[in-house]
């Protein structure tokens, strides 16, 4: 699994907000991840954000999130097609997603 740490910094957001999940369970879960052989963190660099922030200014029809954009921007170009969410904006995107 591919996943980017704009995608973790978001995550984190909403563990400690919405969620209010202790710092304990938020940071093993986050460290599990990290950890995992099965998940890879790509880390946005500065030409993958600049491409997102593009995308997002480009399509003012959308609700798109930097986050989002980002991930669209890695996956087209590892040739992902498939994502492991319930975002309807991956489908929109082009993505298969795979949780509904």
């Amino acid at each position: 699994m591919v996943t980017t740490n704009y995608v973790i910094t978001e995550l984190v957001a909403l563990m400690n907000s919405p969620l209010r999940l202790s710092r304990d369970v938020m940071i093993g879960f986050v460290e599990s991840l990290k950890n995992s052989p099965y998940v890879e963190i790509v880390h946005v660099e500065p030409e993958v954000d600049a491409q997102a922030w593009q995308m997002l200014k480009s399509r003012p029809d959308k609700t798109w999130s930097l986050v989002d954009c980002a991930s669209f921007v890695i996956m087209r170009q590892r040739k992902l097609t498939q994502a492991l969410t319930t975002d309807h904006h991956f489908e929109q995107a082009g993505f298969v997603r795979l949780l509904k």
